[in-house]
């Protein structure tokens, strides 16, 4: 299945037990829903907390943090903010962010962690059906 590629195995291999099952920390600017942009958990107060290093989840308690939506599709998506787009990357930035917020990893977790997952799927839903499609990336780009 693998063929040749030992790498590239390895490579999902360590998203599937950091990225999923640890909730490994991925790139996203977490400020909070309100537009309070303090760099403080909401669950355990932390300070420097959801925005430093710009994460999904709190380093302290690994609480999923409210999304940031101000955040640009393509920095959201890790894409060149231009029309030509790489679809296999977007494609794989799309299932990774996924693996990471879709709220069926939630439904253990607390109402506000329930609520921050759901926007944040919108989030990525929202980019990647944007992304995808030449037209509405065009149309994107010159908003």
């Amino acid at each position: 299945m693998w063929g040749g590629r030992p790498r590239a195995f390895s490579r999902v291999w360590g998203l599937w037990l950091t990225g999923v099952l640890g909730r490994r920390p991925l790139s996203y600017n977490a400020a909070s829903i309100a537009g309070n942009n303090s760099s403080q958990c909401w669950n355990c107060g932390s300070p420097g907390g959801p925005t430093t290093g710009n994460t999904f989840f709190c380093p302290q308690c690994r609480a999923l943090q409210p999304p940031d939506l101000t955040r640009d599709h393509f920095s959201l998506m890790d894409c060149n903010r231009s029309f030509r787009v790489d679809t296999a990357k977007l494609q794989r930035r799309y299932q990774q962010l996924q693996r990471l917020v879709h709220p069926d990893f939630f439904s253990q977790r607390s109402q506000a962690e329930k609520d921050f997952s759901e926007k944040h799927s919108t989030l990525v839903n929202d980019a990647y059906k944007t992304l995808l499609s030449p037209l509405s990336r065009g149309l994107y780009l010159v908003s």
